[in-house]
C-alpha cells in the first residue's frame, strides 16, 4: 500500500496500525512507524496505545491510521461525502456557486 501526503526524503517502507490490523508497505515515516510486522504486532497487543482502536476518532465511516505525530491519528475520509479531521464536515456539492474556498481533495469523485 502506498501512501500519500509527504515529501520523497520522508518516505520508508515500514507498518502501520490500519483498520486495527498491521498494514506494511511505503508511506510517510510519521505513519509507517513500525520497521517489520513484528513490531507492528505487538503494539496491535497493546490495543490501549492504538488510539484508532481505543478512542475510534474517525466518524462517518472514514478510516483512522495510527501516526506518530500529534494528535495520534489521521483520518481517511475519500468516498465518504464528508472531509475534516474527523470527517465531521459533509461535502459541499460542485454546483454550490455560495462554496468559498478550496475544494477539499476528499470530496472530489472521479
Amino acid at each position: 500500500m502506498l501512501s500519500k501526503g509527504c515529501e520523497l526524503d520522508q518516505m520508508r517502507y515500514g507498518c502501520r496500525i490500519y483498520n486495527a490490523q498491521c498494514s506494511c508497505g511505503y508511506g510517510c515515516k510519521s505513519e509507517y512507524r513500525y520497521d517489520n510486522n513484528d513490531d507492528c504486532k505487538l503494539a496491535l497487543k497493546g490495543r490501549r496505545s492504538d488510539i484508532c482502536s481505543r478512542s475510534k476518532p474517525c466518524l462517518n465511516e472514514g478510516s483512522c491510521s495510527q501516526i506518530s505525530s500529534e494528535p495520534g491519528f489521521k483520518c481517511r475520509c475519500e468516498g465518504t461525502g464528508f472531509y475534516g479531521t474527523y470527517c465531521e464536515t459533509p461535502c459541499p456539492r460542485s454546483d454550490n456557486t455560495l462554496f468559498r474556498g478550496q475544494f477539499p481533495y476528499e470530496c472530489v469523485v472521479i
